[in-house]
């Protein structure tokens, strides 16, 4: 009857609503989604909470917090209206918060959830700022409140106080986004009135407030009065909005249902002599009318059941409230169960939530237009430059047609595992697929419901499956199967349809003039790159834990589809029409960064792995799978508990065999500094001592090179001539400033555009590049010039030859080689000048940016990515090549070589003829190699620092084990920034860094040190240089008294560059003891 009433229901896109759960971890976001479940009676209110319904994975179970998210459709009845509501619960836990941006994708408003007692956390701003960046609209839940009476024992007045201050917190979150949003586009018009020529005054001041002032964004708070705010207790099954009590007490007071609306959340109160509602209770001293006529009643109800137990007195308020309870549920030993069984018929939490999603959150045919553009244009693409076909769909989009002309268009957030081993009930009509089940007694709860002809098609199939596996492994089929989590934005999906999968570099200008007018899926599109077709085999109605099948879907809904794992990876955009352009990337908060090797026990079981990985990268949005130049098979994931879900996943339900682990490989970067102007115990280091320590790291560095190749000169300078004496280069490092590492670690995106642009200008094709690339490109430009500042860094903007490593990193390439003038990187910028263009690139050009490339994707340290390094070529000499027969004579010739090479400096184009036949010759190869070495050593003739992975940290623990949280913090590298007292609670909030090469185990460690009482939260923030230098050795005198001969304290980075050599199976310098003998002394042998 249900699945009959959700197909009728899916044609009237009016009545659905699209929704989201979302909370920090641990705020009730499960439960609650029980409750709604419950209410259609698809499980038993009793085990709501109890059961989480929606945690289908027994590792969600055993935890206790979701890892994925998961979908329903429920149906409810508000007025004479009948509403479908695609609810999808989503993690809160900061590891999966790649699975809440797929959820936010398809839904068109959200349900945030906060915990009474703990407020704001930070996932709670995580997930407000992913429904403001998706357009979404969200609704507040205030979860928990029982913990205000039975934990904190806070009075009805001291919560109302409470209460309000949470709103103000969560509204300022809001407020945040909303600032941030009206100035960019307040900035944006000003700076199109300069372009346009309407030049301010210069006496003029711009009033940045006046933009705020003019936008409305009341709509945009959580106010109890404007009915977009709950009050709920999830796990004792009641929740009320302000509409409700207005409703009650309009009928016993008289008093009209708007104005209760408005004043029952605020400073008003009621004046019982004059029968009027006065404003002014906090000056006043009386009890605001939301304390009086609301929390009162329930902190009442508290105290009679679950405090005092009083049974005279409960029997008085369920009279009183007119509900019916139960003989089994009042003789109940747990107090709870009584209050959950009167609550739940008072203020049923279901009814609540469920009308305020109704009202409040907008419907498919509501989509603003605005999240439409934004959806449409991908990258740096603006909607208006989109071909005028693509741009006619938008009115597709906004009119959520399910007409037959209309396109269709889904877009895929998602792919996620299914077992093959279902449950298939054809009695029912409809196929019924079962998802991983949970532990066994939970899945007994859900079985007392099903009918006997169920267990006997279930014990049947059983049979089938034994049989199935007893067949040899060589014919033994797949057990997972991918469906695409998706949504259906316009037309009709039917089964079978044949439709185009728009890859995420599709661009639908190319396709449009490739295919023919009127072109189908079922056509021949292989000529077209990034564009394919498929058919979509099955559709699913997404049920939680069930999957029922259907024959077609109209647009506004949310459903599965099967048959796609062959051509899609983890999301794609769906569409009968070419001229869709595919949508926009997810925003992805959580970025992998804890990296572990994988192979199996056995080595012939390789290629199950293989497999197994591939399946475990297309199930999971955020994990990423390489194989490493070594032939490592490497999984990347976003933190400890994603890890150790990947790998349950990969040997239980893909490769399903036996694997190890390596210890998780910390990501390292290798930087340099400025020289230190004091030494190891803090003093200042003299002159000669400098010289002396330059001249060391020269001899040092020309050992086992012969001084005719390679040459260090005291400024830093390394000169490198290549074995056949044919080129030389000269190269000195300099740090680059740490404003400037940031800026191109932020604009990577905007580099290899960039570079991209380069390329096809280098090849002679013409690019259309948007106005808003040209813009990102010449921001960038024009900051890396206001950083950039000083006398060495005079022109260094226009000098960059490249950035590095893979052409976009952090480092640069700086061109200093007198009287050679390349053509700019910021050459798409100033197209139009013949002048730029006049200019040649010499031969080996690329070669010199090959060597930097490779310097600088393994540094000397330990063979890891450099980072903040700018390497300046402040010499580079190619002699012509000789012919082969004569090449002895030139390398013995080596006495003429610096006036031939300067006489080459003058004219290159002369040494063209012969060079360019010989331009991936010796000479090219022993040039890249010539540099890389060069890098290499002007690198370890500057003051080397290892540079740590950084994780922000935030914890919230109690006053008592405050202490503890400190020690496991200091014990482990962590630095606190600051801590804070949460108002109106004993809760610290504790905000850290802590190193990523520490953090493994820290969250078990920080739970057992304070019994559960603190959890802290690991976001990857930022790189740091470890200040310590891994190559130091005492020097003075005083650090020979401070630090003894040996200085064989602690130094953490040299302890991080030995475990990575080691990992690496590079050469360690370590002393090992083979023979220890015991100490004895003189005086007494022991």
């Amino acid at each position: 009857m249900l699945l009959n009433k959700i197909i009728s229901l899916q044609r009237n896109p009016a009545n659905i609503r699209n929704l989201c759960i979302l909370a920090h971890v641990d705020h009730g976001k499960t439960t609650l989604a029980d409750c709604l479940v419950a209410s259609n009676g698809i499980i038993s209110s009793r085990l709501a909470g109890k059961l989480r319904y929606l945690d289908s994975r027994e590792d969600e179970q055993i935890r206790g917090i979701t890892m994925k998210s998961s979908a329903i459709s429920l149906h409810y009845s508000h007025g004479d209206q009948e509403y479908l509501l695609n609810l999808i619960d989503s993690p809160g836990h900061v590891d999966f918060s790649s699975e809440v941006s797929t959820a936010v994708r398809l839904c068109d408003g959200a349900v945030v959830v906060v915990d009474a007692v703990e407020g704001v956390c930070p996932q709670t701003q995580v997930v407000l700022r992913q429904a403001w960046l998706e357009n979404i609209r969200p609704v507040l839940v205030i979860n928990k409140i029982d913990r205000l009476v039975v934990e904190l024992k806070l009075t009805s007045q001291e919560a109302y106080t409470h209460l309000k201050k949470i709103l103000e917190q969560v509204n300022a979150v809001t407020g945040t986004l909303f600032t941030s949003k009206v100035l960019e586009e307040r900035a944006e018009k000003e700076e199109e009135k300069e372009k346009e020529g309407e030049k301010p005054s210069g006496d003029q001041v711009y009033d940045w407030s006046a933009g705020l002032e003019e936008v409305d964004d009341s709509h945009l708070y959580f106010s109890p009065d404007q009915g977009n705010v709950v009050f709920a207790s999830a796990i004792d099954g009641w929740g009320f909005s302000i509409r409700q009590f207005a409703h009650i007490y309009s009928e016993r007071m008289g008093i009209k249902k708007e104005v209760l609306l408005k004043t029952l959340w605020g400073d008003f109160y009621l004046n019982m002599k004059a029968k009027r509602i006065m404003k002014g209770a906090q000056a006043k001293g009386k009890k605001p009318l939301f304390v009086q006529l609301v929390l009162d009643n329930i902190w009442s109800l508290y105290d009679a059941v679950v405090i005092r137990r009083d049974k005279e007195k409960v029997e008085k308020v369920v009279t009183s409230l007119g509900v019916k309870v139960m003989a089994r549920d009042s003789r109940h030993s747990d107090p709870k169960v009584l209050l959950s069984a009167i609550c739940s018929q008072w203020l049923p939490v279901s009814q609540a939530v469920l009308s305020m999603v109704c009202e409040k959150l907008p419907s498919p045919l509501e989509m603003a237009a605005e999240r439409v553009e934004k959806l449409m244009s991908v990258g740096a693409r603006r909607f208006d430059s989109l071909p005028e076909q693509t741009q006619h769909l938008k009115t597709a989009f906004l009119q959520c047609s399910s007409e037959e002309k209309a396109p269709v268009i889904v877009f895929v957030s998602k792919m996620f595992a299914v077992d093959l081993c279902v449950c298939v009930c054809s009695c029912r009509g409809a196929q019924t697929h079962k998802l991983k089940t949970c532990p066994p007694t939970l899945s007994r709860l859900i079985n007392m419901q099903r009918t006997r002809t169920d267990l006997v098609s279930l014990s049947a199939n059983m049979e089938n499956l034994t049989l199935k596996d007893s067949k040899p492994e060589e014919e033994e089929e797949p057990k997972e199967t991918f469906v695409a989590f998706a949504r259906v934005y316009s037309g009709v999906v039917r089964r079978g349809q044949r439709v185009f999968v728009l890859g995420p570099k599709y661009d639908p200008a190319q396709g449009l003039s490739t295919l023919p007018e009127g072109c189908s899926a079922s056509d021949d599109v292989s000529e077209i790159p990034h564009l394919s077709c498929c058919s979509m085999e099955n559709l699913y109605l997404l049920m939680g834990r069930e999957l029922e099948e259907l024959q077609e879907v109209p647009a506004g809904n949310v459903l599965g589809i099967g048959g796609l794992e062959e051509y899609v990876l983890k999301s794609a955009t769906l569409s009968t029409a070419p001229a869709c352009p595919p949508f926009t990337p997810l925003n992805f908060e959580a970025t992998p960064i804890v990296r572990v090797a994988i192979e199996p026990k056995h080595p012939s079981e390789m290629p199950k792995l293989v497999r197994g990985m591939r399946l475990l990268n297309q199930a999971d949005p955020c994990a990423e799978v390489l194989i490493q130049e070594t032939g490592e098979h490497v999984l990347v994931t976003a933190g400890e508990v994603h890890l150790q879900r990947c790998l349950d996943d990969l040997r239980d339900r893909f490769a399903k065999i036996e694997i190890s682990a390596s210890e998780p490989i910390i990501p390292f970067r290798e930087t340099v500094v400025r020289p230190p102007k004091v030494d190891m115990v803090n003093e200042e280091l003299g002159k000669q001592q400098k010289v002396a320590i330059i001249h060391q790291v020269k001899e040092e560095a020309s050992q086992g090179r012969s001084s005719d190749t390679l040459h260090l000169d005291s400024s830093g300078l390394v000169t490198l001539t290549t074995p056949n004496r044919l080129a030389t280069v000269g190269i000195r490092a300099i740090p680059l400033p740490q404003e400037v590492t940031r800026l191109l670690e932020s604009s990577s995106e905007v580099i290899r555009t960039l570079e991209q642009v380069n390329m096809s200008l280098r090849e002679g094709k013409s690019l259309d590049i948007s106005v808003r690339t040209l813009e990102a490109i010449s921001d960038l430009k024009a900051q890396l010039e206001s950083l950039l500042q000083g006398r060495k860094w005079r022109n260094a903007v226009e000098r960059i030859w490249a950035f590095g490593p893979r052409r976009y990193g952090p480092n640069i390439l700086l061109n200093s080689v007198e009287g050679y003038q390349r053509p700019s990187v910021w050459q798409c910028l100033s197209r139009g000048d013949k002048a730029s263009e006049a200019t040649a690139l010499r031969d080996f050009d690329n070669s010199i940016i090959s060597g930097f490339q490779l310097a600088a994707l393994s540094g000397p340290m330990c063979e890891e990515p450099l980072m903040g390094v700018c390497f300046s070529v402040e010499r580079w000499d190619v002699q012509s090549t000789a012919p082969p027969q004569h090449q002895d004579s030139v390398e013995d010739d080596s006495t003429d070589h610096e006036a031939t090479a300067e006489s080459n400096m003058e004219g290159s184009s002369e040494t063209s003829v012969a060079a360019s036949s010989d331009c991936y010759g010796p000479v090219s190869g022993q040039l890249i190699a010539a540099v890389k070495e060069a890098c290499r050593h002007a690198f370890q003739a500057q003051p080397q620092r290892l540079m740590a992975a950084m994780y922000t940290c935030e914890i919230m623990a109690t006053a008592d084990v405050l202490g503890r949280v400190y020690g496991v913090l200091g014990k482990r590298e962590g630095r606190v920034l600051h801590e804070e007292m949460k108002e109106g609670t004993d809760m610290f909030i504790i905000k850290a860094v802590l190193p990523v090469a520490e953090s493994f185990g820290f969250a078990d460690e920080i739970r057992k040190r304070t019994s559960g009482l603190a959890s802290p939260q690991l976001v990857f923030s930022h790189w740091e240089v470890i200040s310590s230098d891994p190559y130091w050795v005492p020097t003075t005198e005083e650090e020979y008294l401070h630090f003894g001969e040996k200085a064989d304290s602690e130094n953490q980075a040299l302890k991080y560059m030995n475990a990575v050599r080691r990992r690496k199976g590079l050469y360690v310098e370590e002393k090992i003891v083979e023979h220890a003998e015991k100490q004895r002394t003189l005086g007494k042998n022991k």
